[in-house]
């Protein structure tokens, strides 16, 4: 089975956001991931943009319940009806998270994803603070690259694993 790595970010993103995230999706997509996102537009639709331009399989956990909500990038519409708690789904259906920019829906899928131990990738979104200092618990990312990089190896374990296969034991 493929490796799943969720990307989130803010739904009205700057356009130096959209880049990175369709880069993100590229790069995934080209190292044989499949892409898990919440399925609408922003930083959603332009990683799975760039997955989809290179044959990616993208996965968009939708908060409605009409897949006609998907943006156009989506393979697998899921349709939760659950409105924002969807976004517990999303970072839970990947083995790490790479987070892009961001609004408050992004750190609330942030909290998550550290509350139940799924390995951040932060590419310029929010940095957290825990007791006045800055929380290790993200891994910084600087480039696109970088960040799918780090997400991949995160999936892992900390394990490099260039052929996109998660280990199954």
């Amino acid at each position: 089975m493929n490796v799943q790595i969720s990307v989130i970010g803010a739904s009205n993103p700057p356009p130096q956001a959209i880049l990175a995230a369709e880069s993100v999706g590229r790069e995934l997509a080209q190292k044989g991931a499949v892409l898990v996102t919440g399925g609408l537009g922003g930083i959603m639709e332009a990683a799975s943009k760039g997955a989809r331009q290179v044959g990616g399989t993208t996965i968009g956990i939708l908060p409605g319940s009409d897949p006609k909500e998907a943006n156009p990038y989506v393979d697998i519409a899921i349709c939760t009806g659950m409105g924002y708690a969807r976004n517990i789904i999303v970072v839970k259906s990947g083995q790490a998270v790479i987070a892009i920019d961001g609004a408050f829906g992004t750190l609330s899928e942030i909290g998550h994803a550290l509350g139940d131990g799924i390995p951040i990738v932060a590419l310029n979104t929010w940095t957290i603070t825990k007791a006045g200092s800055e929380d290790k618990t993200m891994i910084i990312a600087k480039t696109p690259k970088d960040a799918v990089n780090k997400a991949i190896e995160a999936a892992y374990g900390g394990q490099a694993n260039p052929s996109g296969k998660r280990n199954i034991e």
